[in-house]
């Protein structure tokens, strides 16, 4: 996946200032924060296969992909969604 991100030059400049290099920063960034979901995800992933008798995938990237097909994790979009209709039944209740 490619992500494109646009910074003002003031926000530039400022990253200028504590990185040696923006780009190598933005992406150690966000693949070290997509590591640490991917840990937290073959966690559970690991522990609903041994709850269910599951195999366990041989991969890390065959964990996630079966945690988000069986349901165990959702992605943020999908759990704000469904706090925002919470919220909003409470409300109205």
């Amino acid at each position: 996946m490619n992500y494109t991100i646009t910074l003002t030059t003031a926000q530039d400049q400022a990253l200028s200032y504590v990185a040696a290099s923006q780009q190598d920063w933005i992406d150690n960034a966000a693949t070290e924060r997509a590591r640490i979901a991917i840990d937290e995800i073959v966690a559970l992933t690991v522990q609903k296969c041994l709850d269910t008798d599951t195999a366990i995938p041989g991969s890390k990237d065959a964990m996630v992909t079966l945690a988000f097909e069986q349901g165990w994790v959702k992605t943020a979009a999908q759990r704000n969604e469904e706090a925002a209709a919470a919220m909003a039944e409470m409300q109205g209740a």
